[in-house]
């Protein structure tokens, strides 16, 4: 039977959908026409000709629009052919999408606001979607499989990916970022992408194709391609994307553009409605630690202040922390909102409120303090209140309700609400107007489930390091004052009092014994897997001694101290302040992979709101519970993926130096079922490990029987030919690795250490074996490949890449080698692909690595037998014997023999001339290979050769492409 493709699988099913919800389908050949694209032409001449628009339709609509338009036609798509193709260009093309940018009246000699959209009256757009949509900038050329355009501008590509392909979204999603590269001029325009494969659809924006970022989209209907493309593309949800939940913020100095997220565009909807719901005035929403609740809180501000029922609407976003406010304003500022203010005192918020100004205010919530009552009556003020489980909490909290009696007010908590009074509070305070306590709801669980975080797992360091029980639960956890604590501030004047038990974390002889393990557990477990790690000490001087104590154990660069410093601080604690461009650097630093330090030492900073993916590991020396410990550990939670070096981060760690999780019930006074989502014992993961190897494992093992010789490695070739099979053996195994790489080292693995290590000689001969090119680094995780190198030569295992030298002795050699067939087709298919690599400018043995692929692929589902697979192959080395001999009568080289074979199937009367002028441009430009303009100078002398003799543009164009498509391909493979 035959395989489905793509486009029968996903493309025309997606086409045919779109058509059903309102798009009208514009055939590939007319769209091309619409936009100046001629396939005859040499790329060069489409680079000039082709444009991105469908321009006469762009002009129409923008003259209906703003009937005061009166550029020449083409004048706009003049603009924007000078945007710049980078994420700063796609950013100004958003404005313009959006209708912010403004075009010059002549007649009334001023500005005015283009629209290209109209958002209103949303029938008044043009709505089209298109296929194979073919660009081409002079260097590279891309085909974009499915694109959804408004008013003749592209917003949407899909790319599409056959089902029955492994990884078919991560190779979608790899296409796309090749696109960026190589042809980024086409997302100036285009503002979001998605990845099919008709059951998974992931989604994102362009110039962000970093994999944390990529999100499933999620339908109650699960895995059905139509209701996700009919609610995905729907044009009024595509039109909110563009208008509303695109967003461009500078994180580390650099500009990143966002979606937000279903659970966010989800709670923006449900804040603007209570907000201006007449007869409810609460709400509390709750998104969980790393989930993008900050955005949320932005866009709910920033849209609502533009709705046109809240009527010119005082906004009130109050935040808790001073650093967060400076981000907060120049996110806002990036969205365009004009009428924003930073109430930086208690004064001047006082006057913004008493003089009824209309706009976004930033501010604080001690910034309330002894507010007048009744400063302002008005109903459409709307209070967003971030972290609102401390931040209302007392006084401040009544002097905010009596000063602004009538306002809306939204609580946002990225923590669970408690059972402890603060959180009952914080329940009455917003959630009483809602039967369930929240207003919107996005819970750890859920954040799990979707990727947005990753779970936790904690250890115990050994008891002689714990705190003493009686000391921890009499100074802390017993404390009525600790429980619900949600400010580290009012935590740490907590421990201030606890004497005891800050003595005896700061004990000298203790920060020795912690340093130490630290650094050990930090080279073992945490280093190898490529990540980096916190130290959380119980105050600065703690901070202060760490460091010290680390740098014997560690090099000094792998370890920096941050913390707030203070002029009456001593010696001790001055020696490691830090200048705010130093402290600027070291985050930055920190957050990448391969750059120091890779431990921070830290106490209060960075334990709220500092983001850094590639934190693993959190030693935890700090006495925390409740809201301030799950902020704090939310800090190891946040994904990372880093195609480069393989590494997908597995869940986030926490060392526990205290002894709080032993008392975990006490710690974290919120609902079992949202502890039980939060942190879990390493020791399931133990479990884990352990199931897989005694239940999944055994299977693989018996395969072996004779210590790998030549028969145990046969059986392994045969055993995996079905893709399926090998494909759910890597995944198991993959699973199991990532599972000891985390465990190890630890005595509770040496049981399972000898079968694990005959698991991973297996992966290692079956990837190598069916595997084009193995990295033999990136075979294993670091721990395992020091494990399976130290063993794997007690098993002689032969070398399973046994290559074969194609000549006229190749058929009989075959033929009279004793072994298994499967293993001599599969090593004859890869000594044909080494050929071919080693040969790159010959395409007939390029070509014939092509066939050769394919005959292993037919034989591996079976289509084939081993017996007509082989025969196969020796035909195609029997084949290319006759045409070397014919090639060398000729006394032409692989290619010009390749070129002249071509053009005489053709009937290209002089074939021997043309071949041998087409070799002279080779030799010409023999740096095509690293040049684009000699690339295409070379295709542009390669054309005009042939085209001489064959007066067929169609038929030439159609040589030129199948040659260069076959030195390229090959050229690419074996980078």
């Amino acid at each position: 039977m035959p395989k489905p493709t793509e486009h029968k699988t996903v493309q025309a099913r997606i086409l045919k959908y779109a058509q059903e919800i309102g798009w009208t389908f514009v055939p590939r050949e007319e769209a091309e026409k619409r936009r100046g694209f001629d396939p005859g032409l040499s790329p060069k001449d489409q680079a000039k000709g082709t444009s991105l628009f469908f321009d006469d339709l762009l002009d129409k609509k923008v003259r209906q629009f703003n009937p005061h338009y009166s550029e020449a036609p083409g004048a706009l798509l003049g603009t924007f052919r000078h945007i710049h193709p980078d994420i700063y260009g796609n950013r100004d093309f958003v404005k313009m999408l959006r209708n912010r940018s403004t075009y010059y009246d002549h007649e009334e000699k001023r500005e005015r606001d283009l629209a290209l959209i109209d958002y209103q009256n949303q029938k008044k757009n043009v709505y089209e979607v298109t296929e194979e949509f073919a660009f081409h900038n002079g260097h590279y050329g891309t085909r974009e499989d499915v694109v959804f355009l408004i008013n003749g501008i592209p917003v949407l590509v899909i790319e599409c990916k056959n089902a029955t392909k492994d990884e078919a979204i991560a190779l979608g999603v790899d296409q796309l970022r090749r696109y960026h590269h190589e042809t980024p001029e086409l997302f100036v325009p285009e503002q979001l992408f998605t990845a099919t494969d008709a059951i998974g659809f992931a989604y994102g924006v362009s110039w962000n194709t970093v994999r944390r970022n990529i999100f499933n989209w999620k339908h109650e209907e699960v895995g059905k391609l139509e209701a996700k493309v009919k609610s995905f593309c729907s044009i009024p949800q595509l039109l909110a994307f563009i208008r509303d939940y695109i967003v461009f913020a500078e994180k580390d100095e650099e500009l990143q553009k966002y979606i937000l997220r279903q659970h966010q565009t989800g709670a923006v909807e449900a804040v603007i409605n209570r907000a201006l719901d007449t007869k409810r005035k609460r709400g509390l929403i709750w998104h969980t630690q790393g989930s993008g609740k900050t955005f949320t809180m932005i866009k709910a501000a920033e849209m609502l202040f533009r709705a046109q029922k809240a009527d010119k609407p005082t906004i009130l976003l109050m935040i808790d922390r001073n650093e967060l406010e400076d981000q907060m304003l120049r996110n806002l500022a990036s969205l365009g909102v004009g009428t924003l203010e930073h109430a930086s005192s208690i004064s001047k918020l006082n006057n913004l409120l008493k003089d009824d100004f209309r706009g976004i205010i930033v501010t604080m919530i001690h910034k309330f303090r002894d507010m007048p009552a009744n400063i302002n009556t008005r109903p459409n003020i709307y209070i967003l209140i971030d972290e609102a489980h401390r931040t209302t909490g007392g006084d401040l909290g009544n002097y905010l309700m009596a000063g602004l009696p009538n306002a809306s007010y939204i609580g946002f908590t990225g923590t669970p609400v408690d059972k402890t009074a603060y959180g009952k509070g914080t329940v009455k305070t917003f959630g009483c107007e809602d039967d369930k306590g929240y207003l919107h709801k996005y819970s750890i669980a859920d954040s799990i489930e979707d990727g947005t975080t990753l779970p936790l797992y904690y250890n115990i360091a050994p008891n002689e390091m714990l705190v003493p029980h009686e000391t921890l639960d009499k100074e802390f956890l017993s404390l009525a004052e600790a429980e619900g604590v949600a400010d580290i501030e009012e935590l740490n004047k907590i421990l201030d009092r606890a004497v005891n038990l800050k003595n005896f974390l700061k004990g000298k002889k203790r920060i020795q014994q912690v340093a130490k393990y630290v650094a050990e557990h930090y080279r073992q477990n945490v280093e190898p897997l490529g990540y980096k790690a916190f130290l959380v000490g119980v105050d600065r001087e703690a901070c202060a001694h760490y460091k010290k104590a680390l740098d014997k154990f560690l090099p000094p660069e792998y370890s920096e101290v941050v913390y707030t410093g203070n002029n009456n601080d001593s010696k001790l604690l001055k020696s490691f302040h830090l200048e705010p461009k130093k402290e600027r650097q070291i985050r930055k630093s920190f957050a990448k992979l391969e750059q120091f330090p890779k431990i921070l030492i830290v106490t209060e900073k960075l334990l709220t709101g500092f983001d850094a993916p590639v934190l693993y590991a959190m030693y935890l020396d700090k006495p925390m519970r409740d809201h301030t410990l799950l902020q704090a550990i939310a800090r190891v939670n946040r994904p990372y993926e880093n195609e480069q070096a393989e590494m997908v981060k597995p869940h986030g760690f926490v060392l526990d130096f205290v002894g709080i999780f032993d008392k975990l019930e006490k710690a974290l006074a919120f609902d079992s079922d949202e502890i039980n989502a939060v942190i879990k014992d390493l020791k399931l993961l133990k479990i884990l490990f352990k199931n897989k190897m005694t239940e999944k494992a055994p299977a693989y093992l018996e395969l072996i029987e004779r210590n790998f010789d030549d028969k145990d490695v046969d059986t392994l070739v045969e055993h995996f030919r079905d893709p399926e099979r090998r494909k759910e053996f890597f995944k198991e195994y993959k699973e199991i690795e990532m599972l000891y790489e985390i465990i190890s080292p630890d005595l509770f693995l040496r049981p399972y250490l000898d079968d694990y290590t005959t698991l991973s000689a297996i992966f290692h001969v079956v990837r190598k074996q069916y595997t084009k090119q193995v990295y033999v680094d990136r075979d294993f995780q670091k721990k395992t490949n020091e494990l399976v190198q130290e063993h794997i030569s007690s098993y002689g295992i032969k070398e399973v890449d046994e290559f074969i030298e194609l000549n006229a002795e190749t058929i009989e050699l075959i033929k009279n080698k004793k072994g298994d067939g499967s293993t001599k087709i599969i090593n004859l298919v890869k000594s044909i692909a080494k050929k071919a690599e080693e040969q790159s400018d010959d395409p007939f043995l390029i070509a014939m690595a092509e066939r050769a692929k394919a005959i292993q692929e037919n034989f591996e589902n079976r289509q084939t037998s081993t017996s007509d697979a082989l025969d196969a192959l020796l035909k195609e080395i029997e084949a290319n014997e006759a045409r070397k001999k014919k090639q060398a009568e000729k006394g032409f080289d692989g290619l010009t023999y390749f070129v002249y074979q071509s053009l005489k199937d053709a009937g290209v009367a002089n074939a021997d001339a043309v071949s041998r002028k087409i070799k002279e441009a080779f030799v010409q430009f023999s740096n095509w290979h690293k040049s684009e303009s000699s690339l295409r100078e070379l295709r542009q002398e390669v054309t005009f050769a042939i085209f001489a003799e064959l007066d067929d543009l169609e038929r030439v164009t159609s040589l030129v492409d199948d040659l260069f498509r076959l030195l390229e391909k090959n050229r690419a493979e074996g980078k």
